[in-house]
């Protein structure tokens, strides 16, 4: 496999000495109590890879084999096995950053410094025990993160879930520390638990799970795309009544980011089960239509064969530059 400084998408990639553009300084005004260090973090992750400037991100998460078991995550597309591969497809590809957990980043970071933003995820589950209430372990440290040259954390909650508590309250240090040494936090936040299947996705849930997360103190919000469909009684009221209209994928992506303080909090979608591609983009379209600032994209990009992930990833892209 070519090294990253071979390809020649590298001159597509932004550079950490860019000025920032008009939509990078106005999402920037929106942390306006985060130290310097925080806020060049957070410029770091807009002004990196293909859509560096545009206020747009595409991450490339892998923590499927920790979540979801090696067969299952990396079987479709055995090269995925290696912790090299997933790091030089994000950086081929031009994605914004990378995330993933401890051991996938202590293999690749030294080797790959300074090439595209990491984002260390310290906290992760495995799907081998059955529990009524969800709780990701916390895996490593933002010590760690620091060690490893690391531009954010990554952290999941399940709002939903009866631990819900302890997870916040975990954040709560976590996030402190993160902004102790100048790193930013990229929330994962996945309603689980006292909820229906069709209810982890509601809109009325996903719209909740996007205000907590805000409330919390997270700068990314990452959540998945949500459904036409509402899991509250009261909730429903409240939707019916203010008219918000949910039908279409762009509409609940605008209540969701709406709910983020408003749009002054940045929300992207996971892109969730694998799916054809041109289901995927359409989904991507109707995420950008409705305000999304991106997309966290791992099993339907890394599942697939090497040279299908890479033109996958860049016409996502381009849906988010508004060029497709």
């Amino acid at each position: 496999m070519a090294h990253a400084a071979d390809c020649d998408c590298s001159r597509d990639r932004g550079s950490p000495h860019m000025p920032h553009t008009d939509r990078v300084k106005q999402i920037l005004s929106w942390y306006p109590s985060d130290n310097p260090g925080t806020l060049t973090n957070l410029a770091r992750l807009l002004n990196s890879g293909t859509l560096a400037g545009t206020g747009k991100l595409v991450i490339l998460p892998v923590d499927q084999g920790f979540e979801h078991g090696p067969a299952r995550s990396f079987g479709p597309n055995p090269a995925g096995y290696d912790p090299d591969y997933h790091i030089n497809l994000a950086i081929e590809s031009g994605c914004n950053a990378y995330a993933a957990p401890l051991g996938f980043l202590e293999a690749v970071a030294g080797r790959y410094a300074g090439e595209i933003p990491l984002i260390l995820k310290v906290n992760n589950s495995d799907t081998l025990a059955k529990v009524a209430n969800p709780m990701s372990a916390v895996t490593s440290s933002v010590k760690d993160a620091v060690r490893l040259g690391c531009t954010a954390v990554g952290y999941t909650i399940y709002p939903g879930s009866g631990a819900r508590n302890e997870q916040y309250e975990d954040l709560r240090d976590i996030i402190a520390e993160a902004k102790s040494y100048g790193l930013p936090t990229v929330l994962w936040a996945y309603p689980r638990g006292n909820l229906s299947k069709e209810g982890e996705t509601g809109i009325d849930v996903v719209a909740y799970a996007a205000q907590i997360s805000a409330q919390l103190g997270a700068h990314v919000i990452k959540v998945k795309p949500p459904q036409d469909h509402i899991e509250q009684a009261e909730a429903k009221k409240a939707f019916e009544k203010a008219g918000i209209p949910t039908k279409t994928l762009a509409d609940r992506v605008r209540e969701v980011v709406r709910s983020a303080f408003n749009g002054k909090r940045i929300v992207i979608f996971s892109g969730g089960e694998a799916k054809g591609t041109d289901a995927l983009l359409e989904e991507i379209k109707q995420i950008n239509a409705g305000g999304g600032f991106g997309s966290i994209m791992g099993r339907n990009a890394f599942q697939r064969p090497h040279g299908e992930s890479i033109k996958l990833l860049k016409d996502v892209m381009a849906i988010f530059a508004g060029k497709a």
